[in-house]
């Protein structure tokens, strides 16, 4: 044992191997529970106190303000011989601005604690290419988000005056100054966003068949008749849509009708009846009648051609008039499906920046997809991308991912700036290594030389935010990313009881992508999970709300109890939507329940977790999302891998209780998960389902039926004692 300076004695043999080690590229896998932040702050602690190391040249990483702040605010709680500090932390009376503002003062306290350098991923970036970058970007750069930044300080008080969404908002506006695109984006809105004719199934069709919408809204019945009726709008040829006519033997409604041209169209398919007796009619009343074909609507040269020559031969020499068609003429009552076409063109660019993708590739894959709504996504996609990209260069913003990948790019660029933080940052600490996606782990590469002792700490059973583009991959298989390299495993679960922890393990057992750990124990307790099964959702807001009720009489606090969820709705399913509430009824009865998504709850914990919704199916957990295939383009879903996450999530649900855990399911429809966890660590209890068969009471001597208080049969005259249904 290596005799120290610094205090290890609260150390497991597993904590203390990982923070005293020399190996300069460290893994600490660590449980649920473990001690992970305290065991990478003590390696913190120990390079400075043991190991004589500058605090400046440590680089500590985290993904959130949030673990930025707890780790100052562990370091100064142990700078802080009086206790004050942490007095003050949880102190309510204090507001959040008065603690960050003492915290200031705290950190400019401790000059070792204040000449470390712990940062967020965008934090550290920011910085980065406000000094250095300018060679890269504009360093005098905004920054442009969705919204006001949960960032560092600095980075939200630098933020552009419009968002990302106004940007592509508007230059989706300028690209509609083009008629043909303006057109080409009406009608992918009205297909595949109103209409979403990519989904056509039977229920959905009308019953008059007019399925398809043509671009001055009117109804049709083929794509093709579609085809027809656009090109009439895109002309700014007036046209009736089957109008009512009756020559002379029957009445009937020929496809269409100019009236300027005074002709009539039959559009012929392989499904149309014969229009012979239509063809007598127009004949007997010398009208004039041109037949379409399905077969020309293949080449849309020659359908536009023919088109052409149809109709506009025939209008008077003075119908012809430009026509110009304005973005907000045409998107009248669609503003809100633009937003959404909107929305998916900003996560594209979010995903191929996180993925590291050429712009190019994704047109190469995009423009051979098989369907032509992904085609058609894409090419008007793929124009407004570009743009967005050009405008934020102009106007020198940056957003999120543009500030890893520019400085990922300064660094690989210029040799002088990157040695300038390789020689700074001989220490790098990394938090939650399980979240890293591609663009973080290229700029952590880029950090390192031959010297560098890297330090990464995480869970890969606790990987949870694939949907926002983290690679796990990276975890998992850690000794392929980094050479030479060493894993150390913290297996102590120090937060809940052993059935809490014996349940999760059995759980994660099932996935196969992760890294093999045992987790123990440190707290014994008699408590079994609770796995509750009502008849519907009034049954298990009601045992919910009746263990609270007892939890608080108890003693326990609001803050001690934690209701999870996968999705919002199934704690507030809303106003409108008829079904009974947990947050209604919660609020009837004055009671105040953390109420978290799971996502939402990664690193809390409290004495007791209620799990909500553990149902099967559409709806329930685990809930599988399998995507849009317009996003497959840039990241491939895989079934199998969205089952695992979803599994992990679960884990990370159920290792937030500390001493007692309740499953919420329902009776005849539970979850696949709950089937994972052993018997010997759940009490299962359900509301009872009322027997269908009423009880019935008959002679002992005749057999007849008895009815309720006789006490003798009046058939037989036997003696029934009185029996009662």
């Amino acid at each position: 044992m290596i005799p120290t300076k610094t205090d290890l004695s609260a150390l497991n043999d597993k904590q203390r191997e990982a923070v005293i080690s020399e190996d300069k590229r460290m893994l600490v896998l660590a449980g649920a529970g473990s001690g992970k932040t305290k065991t990478l702050l003590q390696k913190l602690i120990y390079l400075i106190e043991e190991k004589g190391v500058s605090p400046s040249h440590i680089l500590a990483i985290t993904f959130a303000k949030n673990a930025t702040n707890e780790m100052i605010d562990r370091l100064i709680i142990s700078a802080d011989t009086s206790g004050q500090y942490e007095q003050m932390l949880v102190d309510k009376s204090l507001s959040k601005i008065q603690k960050e503002k003492e915290r200031y003062n705290q950190k400019k306290k401790y000059k070792w604690i204040d000449s470390l350098t712990i940062r967020t991923f965008h934090s550290f970036c920011y910085n980065v290419l406000r000094q250095d970058g300018v060679n890269e970007f504009d360093n005098k750069f905004k920054i442009i988000g969705s919204e006001k930044s949960d960032e560092e300080d600095e980075l939200s008080k630098n933020v552009a005056s419009e968002t990302v969404f106004e940007v592509f908002h508007k230059l989706l506006i300028d690209q509609c100054e083009d008629t043909d695109y303006l057109l080409r984006l009406k009608r992918y809105i009205i297909d595949y966003i109103i209409d979403k004719i990519h989904k056509q199934e039977v229920k959905h069709f009308p019953r008059d068949g007019k399925y398809f919408t043509s671009l001055d809204g009117v109804k049709v019945r083929s794509k093709s008749e579609q085809f027809i009726a656009d090109w009439f709008y895109r002309h700014s040829i007036k046209y009736e849509y089957e109008p009512l006519l009756n020559v002379k033997d029957f009445a009937f409604h020929p496809d269409f009708y100019i009236p300027a041209a005074n002709v009539y169209i039959e559009h012929v398919s392989d499904k149309s009846y014969s229009t012979k007796d239509k063809e007598e009619q127009f004949k007997k009343g010398n009208l004039l009648l041109v037949k379409t074909y399905e077969s020309m609507t293949k080449d849309s040269a020659l359908f536009n051609h023919t088109l052409d020559k149809i109709v506009k031969n025939r209008l008077p020499s003075n119908y012809h008039k430009n026509i110009s068609l304005t973005y907000r003429e045409e998107f009248n009552g669609y503003h809100e499906n633009v937003k959404d076409f909107v929305a998916q063109i900003m996560r594209i660019t979010d995903m191929i920046k996180v993925e590291n993708i050429d712009l190019k590739t994704v047109k190469e894959k995009a423009v051979k997809d098989q369907h032509e709504r992904v085609r058609d996504f894409y090419e008007l996609a793929i124009p407004i991308v570009e743009k967005y990209s050009n405008y934020c260069t102009d106007k020198s913003y940056l957003d999120f991912n543009d500030l890893i990948s520019r400085s990922t790019s300064l660094f690989q660029n210029y040799s002088d700036i990157a040695n300038k933080y390789k020689n700074k940052y001989q220490y790098i600490l990394v938090d939650e290594f399980q979240d890293v996606n591609n663009l973080q782990v290229d700029l952590i590469k880029l950090l390192l030389t031959d010297q560098t002792q890297l330090f990464c700490v995480g869970d890969d059973w606790q990987s949870i935010y694939g949907f926002r583009g983290s690679n796990v991959s990276y975890i998992i298989e850690f000794e392929n990313h980094f050479s030479n390299s060493k894993v150390v495993k913290l297996n102590l679960n120090y937060r809940s009881t052993q059935n809490i922890v014996g349940a999760s393990n059995e759980v994660i057992k099932h996935n196969k992508f992760k890294v093999e750990k045992e987790i123990h124990s440190s707290k014994k307790s008699e408590h079994k999970i609770v796995v509750y099964a009502g008849n519907n959702d009034e049954d298990n807001i009601q045992f919910c709300l009746n263990r609270v009720k007892e939890l608080l009489k108890d003693g326990l606090t609001n803050e001690d109890i934690l209701f999870l969820y996968r999705r919002t709705h199934m704690f507030n399913p809303g106003a409108y939507s008829g079904k009974p509430s947990y947050s209604k009824e919660f609020y009837k009865e004055k009671i105040k329940v953390q109420a978290k998504t799971i996502h939402a709850s990664k690193g809390l914990e409290a004495k007791v977790v209620f799990i909500l919704g553990l149902t099967e199916g559409y709806g329930g957990f685990p809930d599988i999302w399998l995507e849009d295939r317009i996003f497959q383009i840039i990241k491939k879903a895989n079934h199998d891998l969205l089952l695992e996450e979803e599994r992990r999530l679960f884990y990370v649900a159920i290792t937030r209780a500390k001493e007692k855990l309740f499953l919420i399911t329902e009776k005849g429809n539970e979850s696949s998960f709950l089937k994972e966890i052993p018997d010997i660590f759940t009490v299962k209890t359900s509301m009872p389902i009322k027997s269908v068969v009423d009880k019935v009471i008959t002679c002992e001597k005749c057999f007849s039926r008895l009815e309720k208080l006789w006490i003798v049969c009046p058939y037989c005259g036997q003696k029934t004692n009185g029996y009662e249904t």
